[in-house]
């Protein structure tokens, strides 16, 4: 007989397992059918283990320019074992905290594949999940409501498959048990530049061949070009521009090599490892959509504002609807879908006012419009921007390079979008998105006074070189 529950979530992530938190706050019973670990890609293939590995980088250069702050460190060497170890400690423990949050909330745990069935004698409706465990017998759970959060997995590259080796994908990189001498980085969006970032901190030579023609092509240009400057600085090859061949790769003696076409002339990269970082691909495969009348479009699971399904009882949530493929997205549709189920319907999910955050060194984050991106929309703007090395914090702190941008309309003086690119940026970020939730502009923004010396002074410079008025500028 199937147990019936009043929300099943299907996937335990970051989106999966906020919204079953949700749900069981709201009073209503829930279990989670999670394959692997509760986290999911965060926790255990993204987010955590790649900021913590970064963090080690981080440190590892700071101990090697210790000079630098008056520290005499006689020798600093790299334990790679170590580093790893760390990072799964991390994970463990957080995992362990996502397990107490479920038994605090009486949440169901089930662990194995899902698959939504049609109808059947359990329902008239299709919806009735199968989980089918790696050992033993599986079972069949009823949800009066459903949230699919499968999250997505690493893009190949057309023609050329992940072997766990030679090609990595972002999964598997993090898993090497030794740091290669060299790598090519196919792709320079934010996994390929916070991958190239940390691995030449690591001491890695790092090449990124980016298709487009610069890095973060989904950044402000101003944001791409002091990335790109400040990696190259620091010894990482860009090439922009260019397309990888795959039908070129091959495995040699010494590792891998594969043609580069730039410019209409062909280069052959050879590197210990190639590492493919061109995006995400949406896991709506293998769990039953073809039994709904859920809508898959471009790869994605189509929804409404609420996050409503095609199936008026089915919701889905995070890398699966293919928006913005972030964990904090995920969580904040995770609460939104819930609050639909509850009360019928939820206010939209403002995209726009969400920060997006790059842990590279040098760190960015922005919220809101890029400058073009306002500018096409026939937006008359205005542009304040403060320098890093203005400030004593920066200079203190030996992070004095970057930049904060503050983008207005010149008609109604709206603050229309931030963009950071320097110290502490993804930490500095919150600041601008909630000017922007409350529809500041940036002579408000300015009137805060911030503390002294703080790198949160650039916010307040930055707002006053809107209009010109920068004190330190």
């Amino acid at each position: 007989m199937a147990r019936e529950y009043d929300i099943v979530v299907l996937g335990g992530g970051p989106g999966g397992y906020v919204a079953a938190i949700h749900a069981a706050q709201g009073g209503k019973s829930v279990a989670i059918v999670e394959q692997g670990k509760l986290g999911g890609t965060c926790l255990h293939r993204g987010c955590i283990p790649s900021k913590a590995l970064l963090k080690s980088a981080a440190v590892f250069q700071t101990v090697k320019h210790a000079a630098t702050y008056g520290v005499e460190v006689p020798e600093s060497f790299l334990r790679f074992e170590a580093v790893q170890a760390r990072k799964q400690e991390i994970i463990d423990g957080l995992e362990s905290g996502i397990k107490h949050l479920m038994k605090k909330g009486k949440i169901d745990v089930f662990h194995g594949r899902g698959s939504i069935l049609g109808p059947s004698i359990f329902s008239p409706m299709p919806g009735t999940i199968s989980v089918e465990p790696e050992e033993g017998e599986g079972e069949l759970i009823l949800p009066r409501q459903l949230i699919i959060a499968t999250g997505s997995r690493p893009r190949p590259l057309s023609g050329l498959s992940f072997d766990s080796e030679y090609v990595l994908s972002s999964d598997e990189a993090l898993n090497m048990t030794e740091l290669p001498k060299s790598i090519t980085i196919i792709g320079g969006g934010v996994i390929g530049v916070e991958w190239a970032s940390m691995l030449v901190d690591f001491g890695v030579d790092v090449t990124v061949v980016e298709y487009g023609d610069r890095l973060l092509p989904t950044e402000d240009k101003a944001v791409s070009k002091e990335v790109a400057r400040q990696l190259k600085k620091r010894g990482v090859r860009v090439l922009t521009s260019a397309g990888a061949k795959s039908d070129s790769f091959k495995i040699t003696e010494t590792g891998v090599a594969i043609d580069v076409e730039r410019n209409g002339e062909l280069e052959t990269l050879a590197s210990d490892k190639l590492l493919v970082a061109i995006g995400r691909l949406a896991n709506v495969e293998g769990i039953g959509l073809e039994n709904t009348n859920v809508v898959v479009e471009n790869g994605f699971i189509q929804v409404d504002d609420d996050f409503r399904t095609k199936e008026n009882h089915m919701f889905a949530i995070g890398d699966v609807i293919g928006r913005l493929q972030l964990a904090h997205v995920a969580s904040a549709e995770g609460a939104k879908a819930v609050e639909a189920i509850i009360h019928g319907t939820t206010t939209p999910l403002n995209y726009p006012f969400i920060p997006r955050c790059i842990y590279s060194v040098p760190e960015a984050a922005s919220v809101g419009l890029t400058e073009d991106e306002a500018k096409a929309a026939g937006i008359d703007v205005k542009v304040g921007t403060f320098n890093f090395n203005g400030l004593g914090k920066a200079r203190i702190e030996g992070e004095a390079n970057g930049f904060i941008k503050l983008i207005s309309d010149k008609a109604t003086d709206d603050l229309l979008g931030v963009h950071i690119v320097g110290p502490k940026a993804t930490e500095l970020i919150s600041e601008g998105g909630l000017a922007l939730v409350l529809n500041a502009t940036a002579w408000e923004v300015g009137q805060l006074v911030h503390p002294h010396p703080a790198l949160a002074e650039a916010f307040g410079e930055a707002a006053l070189a809107v209009d010109g008025l920068a004190i330190h500028a």
